[in-house]
């Protein structure tokens, strides 16, 4: 029995360092990129504020990663539907073209809201898709996170018709992009990394060819006029390999864990921008972002401590139904055991 409890605690924990593995791509690379893109992006840096064009060479880049990892035999490719692609894609993009536009004709306030909206619809629709239910602890703990971050980043909160229908297209078509993540590498039993690569060639070329009209409708500029200098080039290559640990990291918390578990721990890249911001950009930390940052780092914890709460109770049923069905089992062999005793004794007496 020792021996089996080890083996089981060994294969616990590469799981466990995996997952922290997963968890710390996704901040560090996400954070990362919004620092390389603060950089890129605003008037004091290079004011490359093409920001669909930019998400389209990230896809670029991550789908010849891909391409090359499938070449050189690293990584192998299962087959998906091309209409599920499709379908993933055009989700995947609305998303990201909705958050562009959300956050050009809203205010940042607004914006700051349409985001922690997230965790509620992921709930809901994961509700209505898949049935799912959560503890009075879990809702709890997404409750103090949303208060938390709410504190942290809205300021005004500004609104029209306009920017509130981009938002709740954004809002909606993000949370169905993260649900799908998980339900497709379950339904085709396929890797976080194949998924990505399957999907980024098709949304690196509509970003492509769609990107730069879109911005143009954004900033009024035309990125044929923009001069790029090699600190802008340094700066977008960057951007992109940093984007490439994004979403290989984002696919990989999705498949691993749930798309409500990803928004609500992803909040953490907020408190970590907000803090670096202060550090390395100067940007002001009032008593209020340190008291939003304090309540949304709570909120965290007992999320965490929530979900144990609900594996190990999954883990009590779960044995508990698998001895029972055990002992029918037991029970039934038992008595076919003694059936055949009983003909075997027969069939040796009128041998006899």
């Amino acid at each position: 029995m020792r021996s089996e409890e080890k083996i089981m605690e060994g294969d616990k924990k590469p799981s466990a360092l995996s997952d922290v593995g997963a968890w710390a791509m996704n901040v560090i690379s996400s954070v990362g990129i919004i620092m390389a893109n603060k950089q890129l992006m605003s008037p004091n840096g290079y004011a490359f504020s093409f920001a669909t064009t930019l998400t389209g060479f990230h896809f670029a880049v991550t789908a010849l990663v891909g391409m090359v990892s499938n070449a050189t035999g690293y990584s192998s490719s299962k087959h998906v539907p091309l209409w599920e692609l499709l379908w993933f894609s055009i989700v995947a993009n609305t998303s990201i073209t909705g958050m562009n536009l959300s956050l050009m004709l809203n205010s940042v306030g607004f914006y700051q809201i349409s985001k922690l909206s997230m965790i509620p619809v992921v709930c809901l629709m994961e509700w209505i898709l898949h049935n799912k239910r959560y503890s009075r602890e879990v809702k709890l703990s997404v409750v103090v996170v949303v208060i938390g971050v709410g504190v942290c980043t809205v300021t005004d909160v500004k609104v029209n018709a306009k920017g509130f229908l981009c938002a709740c297209i954004a809002v909606l078509s993000t949370s169905l992009q993260q649900i799908s993540i998980g339900s497709l590498q379950k339904k085709y039993s396929i890797g976080s990394f194949e998924l990505l690569s399957k999907t980024a060639p098709i949304q690196a070329l509509s970003l492509l060819l769609l990107g730069p009209f879109i911005d143009y409708y954004l900033t009024g500029k035309s990125i044929a006029k923009y001069k790029m200098s090699s600190g802008a080039t340094i700066f977008i290559i960057l951007s992109c390999s940093l984007a490439v640990f994004c979403n290989v990291s984002q696919y990989l918390c999705i498949g691993r864990f749930s798309a409500v578990s990803f928004q609500v721990l992803g909040h953490m890249k907020t408190v970590c921008v907000l803090t670096l911001g202060w550090l390395l950009f100067d940007s002001q930390l009032t008593f209020k972002n340190i008291m939003g940052m304090i309540i949304a780092v709570i909120g965290m914890i007992i999320y965490s401590w929530a979900m144990e709460i609900e594996k190990q109770s999954n883990t009590k049923i779960t044995p508990h139904s698998k001895n029972s069905l055990t002992e029918e089992e037991l029970r039934l062999l038992q008595e076919g055991v003694e059936k055949t005793a009983a003909k075997d004794i027969e069939l040796g007496e009128s041998k006899g």
